[in-house]
């Protein structure tokens, strides 16, 4: 983190807020990307950056915000929102393109509300790596797709969740948090665990009887990937849910 700027999470559930302080440019726009990459990782409902302690020294360090909005839409599908950003920035955010992708309020108490409001309907569940795990995982996807009414997922998230489930079993051996999002058009899917190892695709032999869980993630999901977090990875995949 840049000494110029400095980011304070304060996890204030459901909504996660970052209050930025100090001098935005291009010099600390990366700091500020990774401080907000990170908290996106850990899947809140919702994000609000607070921009009242900011003083925005070139425009173009605002692009920072779109970056990230658009990463968070993509996945993990959490909706961000700016509050109380100075006059010289707010005149800029309103005549950028950042303001057309990140939603802008005056104060935080109305970011909040509509970052509350666009948040996604999320089913948690923590998972210890054990016998039943995979079994577990696909009872939370029925609970799941019975509650959001898509029947249609039932299998293929099925298969998605209890192969990213079963791949914490087998190889990190850690207790893990799984996480299913609906933000129409997509299902999220993810499993956080307490490896830093990124799951990657296996190339198993043609005789051989496993390895080839995430290959079929891949088949199954429009996307999927591997993000590292502070304290292990969450690997994640995305369906088409109408």
């Amino acid at each position: 983190m840049s000494s110029r700027i400095t980011c304070t999470v304060h996890d204030e559930s459901p909504v996660t807020v970052v209050r930025l302080r100090g001098d935005l440019d291009v010099g600390t726009m990366r700091s500020v990307h990774t401080v907000l990459a990170r908290c996106l990782t850990a899947q809140p409902d919702a994000l609000v950056v607070d921009l009242a302690q900011v003083r925005v020294a070139d425009r173009l360090a605002l692009s920072v915000f779109a970056a990230i909005c658009r990463q968070a839409a993509d996945w993990p599908a959490v909706p961000m929102v700016l509050c109380s950003p100075p006059p010289v920035a707010a005149t800029w955010l309103a005549e950028s393109t950042t303001c057309r992708v990140v939603p802008v309020r005056p104060d935080f108490a109305a970011a909040t509300r509509m970052a509350g409001a666009e948040a996604s309907p999320r089913l948690r569940a923590r998972l210890e790596p054990v016998t039943g795990a995979c079994r577990r995982a696909r009872e939370l996807v029925g609970e799941a797709c019975g509650r959001w009414n898509l029947p249609e997922l039932v299998g293929p998230a099925s298969v998605v969740l209890s192969e990213l489930v079963g791949n914490v079993v087998r190889h990190a051996g850690t207790s893990m948090q799984v996480t299913l999002t609906l933000r129409r058009p997509y299902l999220h899917v993810a499993v956080s665990d307490g490896s830093r190892l990124a799951a990657r695709p296996g190339r198993p032999d043609l005789r051989a009887e496993g390895g080839r869980g995430l290959l079929l993630v891949r088949e199954l999901a429009q996307r999927w990937g591997s993000s590292p977090v502070p304290d292990g990875k969450v690997v994640w995949a995305i369906l088409p849910a109408g």
